[in-house]
């Protein structure tokens, strides 16, 4: 069965319209965990959960385009990064977590667009991993289990958050050493190419 060539990069537009609702939903709750809290966690999973689907009909259906490459990991940065502010700002992350992940998460997005007529930087193995950890994080902070199950899940939820701000840091790191040996591997070709 034929798809719109377009499917998988509307869902990732659809993903990134849907982080604003959701961080409407969790600031107009103001911590007070009730139905918005609740709907906001709601929106947030379902959209970060997505991230697979658009990746996978691209490749299922061989329709990857460059827009979907630069799309997709601006989607999950746009989502967790209103995430991260969102939390923040009702006063549940320090703030310095936020600084930290934003720095990493515009720094490399920045980088992308620098590069994009060159080459598009496609998110490696490790920002994959990065972004299941900040997403299980982010759920956790988001819904609030602890009226239901008590404040140990607090404890999870501060585990769960170092992972993903040691894994945002290491990603970071990993592609700015990746992009730095690139570069080299290409100087190095150019000058071979033109000592011919």
């Amino acid at each position: 069965m034929a798809i719109p060539r377009q499917l998988p990069n509307a869902i990732t537009v659809v993903r990134i319209l849907m982080a604003p609702i959701f961080l409407w939903m969790l600031l107009a709750d103001g911590g007070t965990d009730g139905p918005l809290r609740w709907w906001a966690a709601v929106i947030f999973i379902v959209a970060i959960a997505t991230d697979g689907i658009d990746g996978y009909l691209a490749r299922k259906y061989e329709i990857v385009t460059d827009l979907g490459k630069l799309l997709d990991p601006i989607a999950d940065k746009v989502l967790t990064g209103f995430a991260f502010i969102g939390l923040s700002i009702l006063g549940e992350l320090p703030w310095w977590i936020t600084i930290v992940v934003l720095a990493r998460e515009i720094g490399i997005t920045v980088y992308r667009f620098i590069v994009v007529s060159d080459h598009v930087l496609a998110a490696a193995w490790m920002g994959k991993l990065k972004t299941v950890a900040q997403a299980v994080a982010l759920s956790l902070a988001l819904l609030p289990l602890s009226t239901l199950v008590g404040e140990w899940v607090f404890w999870v939820n501060g585990i769960t958050m170092a992972i993903a701000v040691i894994l945002t840091v290491a990603s970071g790191i990993d592609y700015v050493v990746t992009e730095v040996r690139a570069a080299r591997a290409r100087r190095v070709s150019t000058a071979q190419e033109d000592g011919r």
